[in-house]
């Protein structure tokens, strides 16, 4: 071969691997910019022709949607579009169906009480329950070295009641002055979802809000205890964060606890900036949860959905999620009302949503 040959095949050459590169590139861009992530929570139909889909919508990891409408949503049954004239699509409010508590799990061991820090404290927490209970309930619960987690404030939707609990931690006198961290966040979600499950409404989400100062001292649980019992399936629609202050808890350790979030808080000064951001976070998670009813054209039989979400920041990003129901016995009358409330099972877990798609 003669040189201008291989300086012809070395330059197709390295026209290809760069025509592969750009390419692998390009599809890289397109995985990662603008598309969303919509997972099934729970579905459900009923005569005449009503249909909810329950549905979270993220942009990524810790990038929840919120502020979408019913025209951000695009209904397909069985690869045809559905006329939205004709299914009369709407975003119902989700706590027809579903219920959200908020525990704030505070540290109260002697660390806390005798070096000064209970104001501080008492303050952020103060700020944080009256931001989030005007969205959902919250409960606040106190932990030192004993057994057991103690009740400040019960479950109330009444602020005046929840300041007032949290008055008493100023004057908190621990029982046991040991720090029972990984024992408080098992007790806490225990007693979470115990609370949850009062309400009647068949979807229930919990969020624990851990505070702590330092790492765990009494040694009545193990960490691998504590992790087993978060990775639970019953914890499964539980979001778990953590506030740490000081120098004694490490981040490592933070983020053991608080596996969907966690802020530290260097001094005392900060902890009321690292409640508020955490606080907001709670804000953000809950706006991501859209029950999107509508009304069936289909009469009869099984039929494949896919709900697909467009992006109001990158229309050319979406994401989508799909579902089976049946249809026998459908069609008016009644006429369809997409304002019913939805008929999810009580007894029927939710549905095993396959993996959702982002483009």
């Amino acid at each position: 071969m003669n040189d201008r040959n291989k300086a012809a095949r070395g330059a197709g050459t390295t026209s290809y691997a760069w025509v592969t590169l750009f390419s692998l590139l390009a599809l890289l861009v397109a995985a990662c910019g603008g598309g969303l992530n919509v997972r099934l929570i729970n579905s459900a139909q009923k005569k005449p022709n009503n249909v909810w889909v329950f549905f979270t919508v993220d942009a990524g990891k810790d990038k929840p949607v919120g502020g979408l409408k019913a025209e951000d949503f695009k209904i397909y049954e069985d690869g045809e579009l559905v006329s939205t004239f004709e299914s009369k699509q709407m975003i119902q409010n989700p706590e027809v169906a579903a219920v959200m508590y908020t525990m704030l799990l505070v540290d109260m061991s002697g660390s806390v009480t005798e070096s000064g820090q209970a104001d501080a404290l008492v303050d952020a927490a103060k700020a944080f329950a009256e931001r989030v209970g005007k969205t959902q309930k919250v409960g606040v619960y106190a932990f030192d070295g004993s057994e057991k987690i103690h009740s400040v404030v019960p479950f109330t939707e009444a602020q005046g009641s929840v300041e007032g609990g949290l008055e008493g931690l100023r004057s908190y006198k621990p029982k046991d002055p040991s720090t029972n961290l990984h024992g408080a966040v098992v007790d806490g979600l225990a007693t979470l979802k115990k609370e949850l499950d009062k309400d009647k409404r068949p979807l229930k989400f919990g969020s624990l809000v851990v505070f702590s100062d330092g790492t765990d001292r009494a040694a009545r649980v193990t960490r691998d205890q504590m992790k087993d019992e978060m990775d639970k399936d019953e914890y499964e629609n539980y979001q778990i964060y953590a506030i740490g202050v000081g120098a004694e808890i490490g981040k490592a350790k933070l983020d053991e606890i608080g596996r969907d979030g966690t802020e530290l808080a260097t001094d005392q000064a900060k902890v009321k900036e690292a409640f508020d951001k955490m606080a907001a976070r709670i804000e953000s998670h809950m706006k991501r949860f859209y029950l999107l009813s509508y009304c069936t054209p289909a009469r009869k039989g099984d039929h494949e959905v896919k709900i697909e979400a467009i992006s109001k920041q990158d229309p050319e990003g979406s994401g989508d999620v799909e579902y089976k129901f049946n249809a026998d016995g459908f069609g008016p009358p009644p006429d369809c009302d997409p304002k019913t409330p939805p008929a999810f099972d009580l007894k029927e877990p939710a549905p095993k949503a396959a993996e959702p798609a982002a483009k």
